[in-house]
């Protein structure tokens, strides 16, 4: 296995520290909002890497957080709290709110065939954890205590901006928006271990600790959780770009203080997806999530083959264009597969061949476009049998997880020619822009089980 690694900028050969066995560790959601598609395309990127280590012969032990306390909107630790924002913007606790946002990031996540790792972990469980590293870094030197809260010194850490590439000089006061001065720092770059004296004073999440009652840093939850369950040594961290700085750079600089040794080897990051105006966001223009998607008629696993006809490397752009392009070259692909004949006859002359190629295709980075390819040169070869390419593809799909064998639903002759009617009735409600009606069309058959496929064909429709 071949795979990037942002610690050194330069695809490495993957070892990890114990043989056959990943720990790999992947940051959370912040569950104040829905998650957007952007932020789906980093979770779909680690469950592929995930799924790749293991059809390789790895065992991997994944542990994720749940980010429901201590997220600050900014990377100086002085901007507004996400889950205080989330909790005020709908006039509920912040535990309803992570409550209900958790739910929804994973079911969004099974719409996508993103596997929920072995271990998932909200921050809010483990301050015990966090209070006994943070009074292990005072007693080390690494952290100091300031106006009631517990710093760590960055000038303690060694190498400190290696895995951004980044200088103190980038985090001068005054040199972004993002930076901001915090008096009771030693140095500008300094971070909040644990937070006694806030502006956040009647916050609910609080608890008892030696330095006052107060709230756990953003930064510690993930090497307090990973280190509970993975371990002091760790393989994978993955995440997105955005995490590189400061959040990775912090998690390295407390970890290694507090195991005493380097902590993790290979850091792998995804880019961002955005669309034709920058980065997408929550708060740039139209809120793109999951349940959005489907209900323009998208099926979500589109989305996920949009995602994977891309390397996770490169810049994304979304437009509903690449979309419909995405979904129109995955419905073929699926109708092209259940044409196959499911007889048995297998010949097992080429699928080391092909089941060779596609490892390589992993060990490539992480080459999903390769992977793709793949299942197309498996459907050209009149040399396999139709039951051969089923069962390449069907072991290809234990990476990929675009349900491409996946049976196709029955239904009944009446439920058929009332969709069929009423396809035609949204039609002509389309031509006579009456676009109200057609849309409760569309809701009413969603709402049946049955979804409506737009395209420059016409439209079709799947059962749910």
């Amino acid at each position: 296995m071949k795979i990037y690694n942002t610690l050194t900028r330069r695809v490495e050969t993957f070892v990890p520290h114990e043989n056959g066995i990943v720990r790999m560790y992947t940051c959370g959601p912040t569950v104040y909002h829905y998650a957007h598609i952007g932020n789906l395309r980093t979770y779909i990127f680690e469950d592929i890497l995930e799924k790749g280590l293991k059809y390789l012969g790895y065992e991997v032990k994944r542990v994720m957080n749940i980010t429901d306390v201590g997220h600050l909107t900014s990377d100086s630790d002085t901007g507004e709290d996400k889950m205080i924002k989330g909790a005020k913007r709908e006039g509920k606790s912040v535990y309803e709110i992570a409550d209900f946002y958790t739910n929804a990031f994973f079911n969004d996540c099974s719409k996508l065939n993103i596997k929920k790792p072995n271990i998932v972990e909200p921050a809010s469980h483990h301050i015990d954890t966090y209070i006994e590293m943070i009074t292990k870094m005072l007693q080390d030197g690494y952290a100091y205590l300031s106006n009631n809260n517990v710093y760590f010194d960055v000038s303690k850490a060694k190498d400190y901006y290696q895995l951004s590439g980044k200088n103190p000089e980038d985090l001068m006061v005054g040199v972004r928006d993002t930076v901001e001065e915090d008096k009771a720092k030693r140095n500008p770059a300094d971070f909040v271990l644990w937070f006694t004296d806030s502006k956040f004073k009647n916050q609910d999440m609080r608890w008892d600790s030696p330095w006052g009652l107060g709230y756990p840093g953003w930064h510690i939850e993930c090497s307090g959780i990973s280190g509970k369950y993975l371990g002091e040594y760790l393989d994978i961290h993955c995440g997105g770009i955005d995490n590189i700085f400061p959040h990775h750079t912090n998690e390295i600089a407390q970890s290694e203080a507090y195991f005493g040794h380097k902590w993790c080897n290979y850091w792998v990051h995804g880019e961002h997806l955005n669309d034709q105006t920058g980065k997408m966001s929550k708060s740039n223009g139209e809120f793109l999530t999951v349940s959005l998607l489907e209900e323009k008629g998208y099926d979500p696993l589109s989305y996920r083959y949009f995602c994977l006809s891309s390397h996770y490397r490169k810049v994304l752009v979304f437009s509903y264009e690449a979309l419909d392009q995405a979904e129109s070259a995955y419905k073929k692909l699926k109708a092209r597969i259940s044409k196959l004949d499911r007889t048995p006859n297998l010949h097992e002359d080429k699928i080391d061949y092909y089941q060779t190629q596609f490892k390589e295709a992993i060990s490539n980075d992480l080459n999903t476009a390769s992977m793709l390819t793949l299942v197309y040169d498996v459907l050209k070869d009149d040399e396999l049998t139709d039951f051969t390419k089923l069962y390449l593809i069907d072991h290809f799909d234990q990476v990929l997880s675009l349900n491409l064998i996946e049976e196709e639903k029955e239904i009944d002759n009446e439920l058929k020619e009332y969709v069929l009617l009423k396809i035609e009735e949204r039609n002509q409600a389309k031509k006579d822009k009456n676009y109200d009606l057609a849309d409760s069309i569309r809701d009413e058959l969603l709402g049946k089980g049955v979804r409506l496929v737009d395209s420059k064909e016409g439209t079709t429709y799947e059962i749910m």
